[in-house]
């Protein structure tokens, strides 16, 4: 008998250790995904970027008088200026 009540705890003991390792993996799981690709985002929001796949530049004549001769030859290149 004692030795079945042994068997039976190591048993509930290693499915509750399988349990809490699943359950474990599925909580913490998309936390370290998000945690990796949060600092990438961080540095993909500071640069500008193309939301369609083609930029479009701004013509519009009250943006294009401050803007510099360097991001107007940028934007007429077709890229995505990163110069002010």
């Amino acid at each position: 008998m004692n030795r079945m009540r042994r068997m039976i705890v190591g048993v509930a003991m290693a499915g509750s250790l399988l349990t809490g390792g699943v359950i474990g993996a599925t909580i913490a799981g998309p936390l370290g995904v998000s945690a990796a690709t949060s600092s990438s985002a961080a540095a993909t929001t500071a640069s500008p970027s193309t939301s369609g796949g083609t930029f479009v530049p701004n013509e519009n004549a009250t943006h294009e008088a401050g803007e510099s001769a360097a991001r107007e030859a940028q934007e007429n290149a077709g890229q995505v200026p990163t110069v002010p």
